[in-house]
């Protein structure tokens, strides 16, 4: 990751804050954009801001977000949020995305359905014309399932690969005890909404990394500066 990238990374989470208002419920994603968010919204809770509390999409936010002194609540508190921020990993021209680098999808995926608006963040290299063309599809599937699954994913046009830990080569495990099955497509996802349509049809599978028509809004730094889609 180069320099020039972290920068874009922190100049969004900062912005993202920003959009933080006195007294909201705030839903809290997961990954490298995301932590950046966290510590921003912590240094403006510092500078004064008051937030009902926060609800963290990953064990991963969570312990950043209790070392930084933001409150967090469960989500069964109140049961809906003002606000969703999140990253991604990729975001197409109509704000679908593909999400779940990070091992997080059921629970971002949770979090942002919870919320009033969800405003996805990010750099500028996130941005594709066709989801699935520079980053697989995670799908989140039960242990038992696994093999089934596989070879359905398969049937679809998948290229798979099981996710494992960098450096042991054991396998990824999710922070509900699942597996991720990583997919990719040759030449992209074509028609997302009939993917995720047969993906939810397989029985084993918990979520997948598709995203469609849930962010209202896309703030995105890089060499042009900060942007706000659509």
């Amino acid at each position: 990751m180069t320099n020039d990238t972290e920068t874009y990374k922190q100049q969004v989470g900062e912005a993202a804050a920003n959009l933080v208002e006195e007294g909201m419920l705030v839903g809290l994603g997961t990954g490298t954009t995301a932590a950046f968010l966290v510590k921003s919204l912590a240094a403006r809770l510092q500078n004064g801001l008051h937030i009902k509390g926060a609800v963290s999409s990953s064990e991963a936010t969570a312990r950043l977000a209790k070392s930084l002194h933001i409150p967090l609540l469960p989500l069964g508190a109140y049961g809906e949020l003002d606000l969703a921020i999140d990253g991604a990993d990729e975001i197409d021209p109509q704000l679908n995305l593909i999400k779940g680098g990070g091992g997080a999808l059921l629970r971002e995926k949770i979090v942002a359905s919870a919320a009033r608006r969800f405003v996805v963040i990010g750099d500028a290299s996130k941005l594709v014309p066709r989801l699935g063309t520079a980053f697989a599809l995670p799908v989140e599937v039960v242990p038992f399932a696994q093999v089934v699954v596989m070879g359905k994913l398969k049937a679809l046009g998948a290229n798979i690969m099981m996710r494992t830990l960098k450096g042991s080569g054991d396998l990824f495990v999710t922070d509900n005890g699942n597996y991720i099955i990583d997919c990719r497509f040759p030449g992209g996802i074509a028609d997302p909404e009939k993917l995720q349509t047969q993906i939810r049809a397989i029985v084993g599978v918990v979520e997948h990394g598709l995203f469609l028509h849930m962010a209202e809004r896309a703030l995105i730094a890089g060499p042009n500066g900060l942007l706000t889609l659509p």
